[in-house]
C-alpha cells in the first residue's frame, strides 16, 4: 500500500547518497523544492558537481556512513550499486528516515511522484504495486491534456475569502487555438463573462452546471451591456470570493478594452491578470494565406479600429506600400474610410482582401482593390465579423509558386 502525502522540503535536510547522472536529476528537483541538500559520494556527475558549485551544496566526497542519516528529513540513494542502495535503506528504516531507494523502489519508504504544476494544483502520480516510472509518467502527461484540453474541472469547491479576475484572450474562434493556460483558467472558473466573439459558444458546452455564465455581447435585438456596467459585473463577482474569467475574442488588449477592464479591478483592489491570446488581426488574415509581413512585400503592418476612421498616421504609413493596413470592426465604415485612403493618395489598385468569420467553417475571402472594395462588398454582402486587410500581402498572387524556368526543370 502506498500513502500519497504532500511533503513540504523548504528549508529542510535532504541527503543525497551517490553522485551519478540520476542523482544530478534528483538534486535539481530538491533544489527546486527549497530544500538543503547535501551529497555524500566519493565522485560526483558533471551535473551534480555544477549544481554544487553553482548553488553551495554540502558535498562529501566518501562512502556512506550511518551517521551521516543525522539530521535528516528524507534520503535518497542512488550508488549505481543497488548492494549499497539497499544498505542505506535499511539504515534509513532502522532510524525512522523517509528512504527513496532508487535502484528498487520496492525496497525503498518513500517514492518520487510523476509531478506537474497546474496552476495552484499539483498532480502527482505514482505506482501502488512496485515501481513503474513511465506509466506513472503517461498518467500524468494525461492528467495535464484533459485540463489542457479544458475537460477537467479544476474549481475550488469552497468559496475563497478572496476571488481574482483573469482577463483571457479566448483566440480567433476555435477553441483549440487557445493557449493552454486559458482553457484552464476557464476550467478554474466560478463566473465566466463572454461576449459574441471567440470560442465562447464551444467552451460553454463543457462546463460544470453550476459555473455561472453572464453573457455581455451584442445580439440581434439585444443591446450589448456598458462597459461599465462590465466593470461592476466582474468587480462585485471576485469581491465575493469567485474566480472570474472574462473572456474575450482574440486578445484582451488588441481593441478589446481589457486595459480598462483592468484598472476597474485595480481600483477595486481586486487581483487581476491577463492571458494573452490569438488576436484576429494576424490570426484571421493568416487563415486565408495572407501574411501580415512578408520579406520583399511588407515590412510593417497597422492594426486600425474601423470604427474611428484612418488616424493622419495611419494614412501617411497606408501611401507606403511596404506597410500592411489590417482593419478591425471596420464592415460598416467601410465607405468612408476608402474615401479617406483614395483622398490621401493611396492608390486605386492596391490590394484588398476581406476575410469573413476567419478560422471557421463559414469563412469567406473576397480579394479586390481599393478603388473596387466598397462595390465589391456590397456586391458579396460582406458582414461582421470581418478582416479587412489593405496592402500588396493582399494580393492573390502574393503566395503563388515562382514559375520554375524551363531549362532550370530539365537541370
Amino acid at each position: 500500500m502506498t500513502l500519497m502525502l504532500g511533503v513540504t522540503l523548504a528549508g529542510r535536510d535532504v541527503l543525497l547518497v551517490g553522485g551519478g547522472p540520476v542523482a544530478a536529476k534528483r538534486l535539481r528537483r530538491f533544489l527546486a523544492e527549497g530544500a538543503r541538500p547535501r551529497i555524500v559520494a566519493p565522485v560526483l556527475h558533471a551535473e551534480s558537481a555544477r549544481l554544487v558549485e553553482h548553488h553551495g551544496v554540502a558535498w562529501e566526497p566518501r562512502e556512506f556512513c550511518p551517521t551521516d542519516l543525522d539530521g535528516a528529513w528524507l534520503v535518497h540513494t542512488a550508488t549505481g550499486d543497488p548492494h549499497v542502495d539497499r544498505l542505506v535503506a535499511e539504515q534509513c528504516e532502522s532510524q525512522r528516515v523517509l528512504c527513496i531507494n532508487a535502484s528498487d523502489g520496492e525496497r525503498g519508504s518513500a517514492r518520487l511522484t510523476a509531478q506537474a504544476e497546474i496552476g495552484d494544483v499539483t498532480v502527482g502520480v505514482t505506482s501502488t504495486v512496485g515501481a513503474d516510472p513511465r506509466r506513472s509518467v503517461a498518467v500524468r502527461d494525461a492528467v495535464v491534456d484533459l485540463v489542457a484540453d479544458g475537460r477537467l474541472p479544476l474549481r475550488r469547491r469552497r468559496t475563497a475569502r478572496s476571488g481574482r479576475v483573469d482577463l483571457v484572450g479566448g483566440g480567433p474562434g476555435p477553441a483549440d487555438l487557445m493557449t493552454v493556460r486559458a482553457r484552464r483558467l476557464i476550467a478554474e472558473a466560478d463566473v465566466l463573462v463572454i461576449d459574441r466573439l471567440g470560442p465562447a459558444a464551444e467552451i460553454t458546452q463543457g462546463l460544470d452546471p453550476d459555473v455561472m455564465v453572464i453573457d455581455v455581447g451584442k445580439r440581434p435585438g439585444r443591446h450589448p451591456v456598458p462597459q461599465d456596467e462590465i466593470n461592476r459585473i466582474i468587480v462585485e463577482h471576485a469581491a465575493a470570493g469567485h474566480r472570474v474569467v472574462r473572456l474575450k475574442g482574440g486578445d484582451p488588449f488588441v481593441f478589446g478594452r481589457g486595459g480598462e477592464e483592468m484598472l476597474a479591478c485595480l481600483a477595486a483592489g481586486v487581483p487581476v491578470d491577463v492571458t494573452p491570446g490569438i488576436s484576429s488581426a494576424i490570426a484571421v488574415p493568416q487563415s486565408a494565406g495572407i501574411p501580415v509581413t512578408h520579406r520583399g512585400t511588407a515590412a510593417a503592418f497597422h492594426v486600425v479600429n474601423g470604427q474611428g476612421g484612418f488616424g493622419p498616421g495611419t494614412l501617411e504609413a497606408m501611401a507606403d506600400a511596404t506597410v500592411t493596413t489590417v482593419v478591425l470592426m471596420g464592415v460598416a465604415a467601410l465607405g468612408r474610410l476608402v474615401d479617406s485612403a483614395l483622398a490621401h493618395g493611396v492608390p486605386k489598385d492596391r490590394p484588398v482582401a476581406f476575410v469573413e468569420s476567419g478560422h471557421t467553417p463559414q469563412q469567406r475571402t473576397t480579394r479586390t482593390t481599393l478603388g473596387r472594395a466598397v462595390g465589391d462588398a456590397r456586391a458579396v454582402g460582406l458582414r461582421n465579423p470581418a478582416v479587412i486587410v489593405i496592402g500588396e500581402v493582399a494580393s492573390e498572387h502574393l503566395l503563388l509558386p515562382t514559375p520554375v524556368a524551363s531549362g532550370a526543370a530539365r537541370a
